[in-house]
């Protein structure tokens, strides 16, 4: 058995809530960005879990509520917005010349560049440096580019442990979880989850361990630091990198990251390519808004940079792997592309109504909520109706809340609309469903004013339905019946707007037809 890892006989997947202490959670899946199920039937199965909706309710509500005060803060708000939105549109723009322009002062200062098309060619380079440097275990600060392409695992399965450094982040792989957050992974864990965690996973968890927070948080401290001090290895993600000077920049809460990257001998960097940011000027737009997006915080405890090998002080061995992953094809779509350039600073969650009752889970990606339904369809080019992925963009009641929290001003709600579109488009043709049928029938409607005329009148009739709450419940017909199982549809109004205006014009002698 590895080391603080489990055998297929230890896997607690099969066990049951009261066995285990905590509720069972995703099981890890082949492909990070598609678990194989669709949101529809995920989120019939997470809704019943009382448990998480209040954890995950009771989470959101706190760091909206924080992030709501320091937004309030600051006079120039918007036009950090703007600048952060201007900034990554120039990224995109010029994203080749950027890039290049990043390696050679990466190569000049000591780095080792690497490119990586998918996934799997950034997981075999980490391997073949991991072989090179003879260990059996790394550390890793928390990185969602390394739980897209499933890195941990690959790495497990040639036998070699990668240890999450992050708190949450180790919450998640001690309970063989997938994370249900971009900036809270273990956000659908309560503290008795977390003790019960520790106690069956945690190698010496003392024996006396509560479900205070400094005692779980002390007991995940001894742990790892025997991993910092012991590790010759470590792996990071970015948050950020300058293009103008080769720098790259981790923003963490913990000081996990701190340890991984100045204690190792060798570091190794995964970032996508789309987190380059041309120069140390604009890093002071997203310094601010970041923090404050996040977690509601001024400003983020701790920020490191480093700028390739300095002789003596830090690691004396870097690697950077920029992966591409489906980012190029992005960056093509004249709408899409603006996904690129999300910061990962799980806004839009937090605010998002359908996240907060279903969670993370959900939407089987390690991108949830709606960056997630934005960006996994366009990452995995899933249009087709038989693809899980293609649905994502439905989850959303299009409230646009996401789009006002959204520090970089992405147009979140234009991307899902137009995500609907291209999966319209891809599956048109064939058998007509449902939907045809009814779409069909309302553009005859729509397209003359006369058709939509006596469709208002005949709608009026349907008021008798709503009775005195004025309120139409469950419709037993196609279509209708699928939106009024869970909505009310408010009674028609007994004068429709074209009678009104009639109305209106002939009590002022006027001819309004």
């Amino acid at each position: 058995m590895l080391k603080g890892f489990f055998t297929k006989e230890q896997k607690t997947s099969a066990h049951t809530e009261a066995e285990l202490g905590w509720s069972p959670g995703a099981e890890i899946p082949a492909d990070p960005l598609r678990w194989g199920k669709f949101f529809a039937d995920s989120a019939k199965e997470q809704l019943p879990k009382t448990q998480l909706r209040r954890n995950i309710r009771r989470a959101t509500m706190t760091i909206r509520n924080k992030r709501a005060l320091r937004v309030a803060e600051m006079p120039d708000w918007e036009n950090l917005r703007e600048s952060a939105s201007a900034i990554k549109q120039r990224v995109q723009a010029n994203l080749p010349a950027l890039l290049e322009q990043f390696e050679a002062n990466v190569t000049a200062r000591g780095g080792v560049v690497h490119w990586a098309r998918d996934g799997e060619e950034a997981c075999q380079i980490v391997h073949e440096l991991l072989v090179q440097q003879g260990v059996d275990e790394a550390v890793k600060v928390k990185s969602m580019v390394t739980q897209e392409i499933n890195l941990n695992e690959y790495l497990l399965e040639r036998g070699i442990s990668l240890w999450e450094t992050d708190l949450a982040e180790l919450i998640v792989q001690l309970g063989e979880d997938m994370p249900s957050h971009i900036v809270v992974p273990a956000l659908h864990r309560n503290r008795a989850e977390v003790r019960a965690i520790f106690q069956a996973k945690m190698p010496s968890v003392p024996d006396n361990l509560t479900t205070e927070p400094r005692t779980l948080t002390m007991a995940a401290r001894a742990h790892l630091r025997k991993k910092f001090l012991t590790s010759k290895v470590a792996i990071s993600g970015a948050n950020m990198a300058v293009a103008e000077s080769g720098t790259l920049y981790v923003y963490e809460s913990e000081g996990n990251g701190r340890m991984c990257l100045t204690l190792p001998q060798t570091l190794i960097t995964i970032m996508g390519i789309e987190k380059l940011i041309p120069t140390y000027q604009d890093l002071e737009v997203f310094a601010q808004l970041l923090g404050r997006s996040a977690t509601g915080e001024r400003m983020n405890p701790y920020t490191s940079g480093w700028t390739g090998v300095t002789p003596g002080d830090g690691p004396q061995e870097f690697h950077l792997i920029l992966l591409d992953n489906g980012r190029t094809k992005v960056l093509a779509d004249k709408v899409g592309h603006e996904a690129l350039s999300c910061i990962r600073c799980g806004a839009c969650l937090n605010i998002c109504p359908v996240y907060e009752q279903v969670g993370g889970h959900a939407y089987n990606s390690v991108y949830p909520g709606p960056i997630g339904i934005c960006l996994t369809p366009q990452l995995k080019e899933a249009t087709d109706h038989k693809d899980p992925d293609s649905t994502l963009p439905f989850a959303c009641s299009l409230c646009n809340a996401c789009a006002d929290a959204c520090p970089v001003h992405i147009d979140l709600p234009g991307i899902i609309v137009d995500r609907r579109r291209a999966y319209q488009d891809a599956n048109r043709g064939g058998i007509p469903n449902l939907w045809d049928i009814s779409m069909k029938a309302a553009s005859v409607v729509m397209s003359s004013g006369k058709n939509m005329e006596l469709a208002g009148k005949a709608a009026s009739k349907g008021r008798l339905f709503g009775g005195k709450s004025r309120r139409i419940g469950h419709i037993p017909l196609p279509i209708a019946s699928i939106w009024t199982a869970t909505h009310d549809v408010p009674a028609p109004p007994a004068q429709s707007f074209r009678q009104w205006w009639a109305d209106e014009g002939h009590s002022q002698g006027k001819d309004v037809r």
